[in-house]
């Protein structure tokens, strides 16, 4: 029988990528698995076709250049690593070796946001920023580690290449029932239903938003939150929609720079379609070089953990038109 998880419960994210690119490599004889050294929840794929599999070392260009070599022969190339240096170190060879050509490379990785406690060499923080400004690029934030086996199975027919971004991916809260949303690439996730206000965000704190809303529904408050797992094509339509049905009061939470992530897109799509808000609210990284600390530590300090979301939502629901 196969094991099922339901929300609330804990499970990996990297386990679930190892599954499955070893079931999809099956299915694809053309799959292959690079890595920069970072390959240990990839040994099911590795012993399977290790024809197919290719550990180049603590070497992230080397590997984004083999994988767009490769995927000019035809082949699916999936490249699975630390998002600090994939994003930042081989900025240069995804945009010009795989995004320039539009080459179905699909980049897969660990430690976005201030998590792992790493300290700021080892935080993705601008990554998003970057991705999305990349010609071509298909960029995720997925916190759901099972939404992340279904996101990679769509990414296999993508004539492009996508971006997938992860928090540690060692222990990640299940968010959704299996079934229970229509996930699809480029379109939002309505987690919770509201009225009031709605909250946008990604990644690891769509767990966060969710339990703000929670704390606010015992003041009787009503409060939307939107997984909007896909930055880059944004869902503009459950934008506006949100807009319209939520009093046009929007708070964005995200482990990103405030600036630059999903916020920033969302103020485009405002800006551009000349929607009318009411309040709007961004809550992320500032302009600083984080140091050490834990994931709810780090928050807190900078002003997007629970208690600041709670905060920046009920100031929004208070704003009057």
């Amino acid at each position: 029988m196969p094991v099922t998880f339901t929300f609330g419960e804990m499970l990996s994210a990297r386990s679930v990528i190892g599954t499955t690119l070893a079931e999809l490599g099956a299915e694809h004889e053309n799959l292959w698995v690079l890595t920069p050294d970072i390959g240990a929840t990839l040994v099911e794929f590795r012993d399977t076709y290790p024809d197919r599999f290719l550990d180049v070392g603590l070497a992230e260009q080397v590997c984004v250049g083999i994988a767009a070599g490769l995927a000019y022969d035809g082949n699916i190339p999936v490249v699975s690593g630390m998002l600090p240096f994939l994003s930042m170190r081989a900025l240069e060879q995804v945009r010009t070796d795989v995004c320039y050509p539009n080459l179905p490379v699909k980049i897969i990785g660990t430690h976005g946001g201030l998590v792992g406690n790493g300290g700021s060499t080892h935080y993705a923080v601008e990554d998003l920023a970057l991705m999305c400004a990349l010609t071509n690029m298909t960029v995720t934030s997925i916190g759901d580690p099972l939404m992340v086996g279904e996101i990679i199975r769509q990414s296999m027919s993508m004539a492009g290449p996508i971006y997938i971004r992860l928090a540690v991916g060692k222990k990640d809260m299940v968010l959704y029932e299996p079934g229970q949303h229509d996930i699809r690439i480029g379109k939002g996730i309505v987690a919770r239903e509201g009225t009031d206000a709605t909250i946008f965000t990604h990644g690891t704190v769509v767990a966060q938003a969710l339990q703000a809303a929670e704390e606010l529904a015992k003041d009787g408050r009503s409060v939307r939150v939107v997984d909007m797992f896909t930055l880059k094509p944004i869902d503009e339509e459950l934008i506006v929609q949100c807009a319209e049905e939520t009093g046009g009061r929007f708070v964005v939470v995200e482990d990103h720079l405030a600036y630059g992530g999903l916020a920033s897109r969302i103020a485009d799509v405002v800006a551009d379609r000349g929607i009318r808000l009411t309040a709007f609210q961004r809550l992320g990284i500032p302009q600083v070089y984080a140091g050490f600390g834990e994931d709810e530590e780090l928050r807190d300090k900078y002003g997007y953990g629970l208690d600041a979301t709670i905060a920046a939502t009920r100031r929004v629901i208070a704003s009057q038109p």
